[in-house]
């Protein structure tokens, strides 16, 4: 029992770092703007949070340290397509490598340094119950804020006035734009949100799931965060939802591992991925569906004086 009770608490774990990076790739998207530029952003905000955790000791400047790597990577990412018109996809791309190959270069006196100890967390009375306790209450405070704010940002997007703004932005720019909001400050606004909340899942991967830097440690998160956008229909809930399955998907190779079941350790590494593949084909064969879900603009430029 204890054992599931592990990989429940791992999944959870897990599927933290894809949720917060989710969350803020949806928030890019209902502004319509297209980032996939993920990968790059996490790597570089690991490889920031990690430096900063070793330099000061602090988890919360490692947190801050990613975060705003992060947010400055997709506020150029936006000055480049949203001001000087770039392509929204062939940007994000060269993001996403110049993000690879940076951090790479810049964590490498960073591979073998160590954190300080780690901090155990758990909930006062709530973490002494069997099974639920380890599973659900003795997570890091990050797990919980991660699903305060996909609540909260439920809220925001629909029913708010600035999340039915920002929604209005990712449908049709131009009648926002003719109702006097400033289109192209509301996408900048909702990019750099989104990269800083790439880059907070970039430095709980560094600094709390691991803890560690690694040469190319997301190890295609970014990727999978992008997918669940799709996934989960453009619906913080269902990116919740999806985040948590990926994350039990690839704790399960583990899981299985740790109880002796007999399969190649690379079929099981593949798990997350092949299951990414499925769900996009499963979802694919219904466009309309998809469509009817779609920011109505989304990776299309908007030009104020077209």
């Amino acid at each position: 029992m204890d054992s599931y009770a592990l990989l429940l608490a791992a999944t959870l774990n897990a599927g933290t770092v894809l949720a917060i990076a989710a969350l803020g790739l949806l928030i890019n998207e209902k502004a319509g703007i297209v980032n996939l530029g993920a990968e790059g952003m996490m790597l570089c905000a690991a490889i920031a949070g990690f430096a900063a955790v070793v330099h000061t000791g602090s988890d919360l400047a490692g947190f801050a340290a990613g975060a705003g790597a992060g947010a400055l990577l997709a506020a150029i990412f936006g000055l480049l397509v949203i001001w000087l018109g770039t392509n929204q996809y062939a940007t994000g791309l060269a993001l996403s490598l110049f993000g690879t190959g940076f951090s790479a270069f810049v964590g490498i006196g960073y591979v073998q340094e160590k954190l300080p100890e780690r901090m155990h967390f758990a909930i006062p009375v709530l973490g002494d119950i069997p099974f639920v306790g380890p599973a659900l209450f003795r997570q890091h405070p990050m797990v919980y804020l991660t699903v305060a704010f996909a609540l909260w940002l439920i809220w925001f997007l629909y029913r708010s006035r600035s999340g039915l703004v920002l929604r209005s932005v990712g449908e049709s720019p131009e009648s926002a734009h003719a109702l006097g909001y400033g289109v192209r400050r509301i996408r900048l606004a909702a990019v750099v949100a989104g990269g800083a909340l790439c880059g907070l899942a970039g430095a709980y991967l560094s600094i709390i799931y691991t803890p560690l830097w690694v040469e190319g440690m997301v190890a295609g998160k970014g990727w999978i965060a992008l997918a669940l956008t799709t996934f989960a229909t453009w619906r913080p809930a269902r990116v919740l939802l999806g985040a948590y399955i990926f994350g039990g998907v690839t704790m399960l190779q583990f899981h299985l591992q740790s109880r002796g079941v007999d399969v190649p350790s690379q079929f099981l590494s593949m798990l997350p991925y092949v299951a990414t593949i499925v769900v996009l084909a499963l979802i694919s064969r219904n466009p309309a569906w998809i469509r009817v879900n779609m920011p109505a603009s989304l990776g299309k430029p908007f030009h104020p004086g077209a």
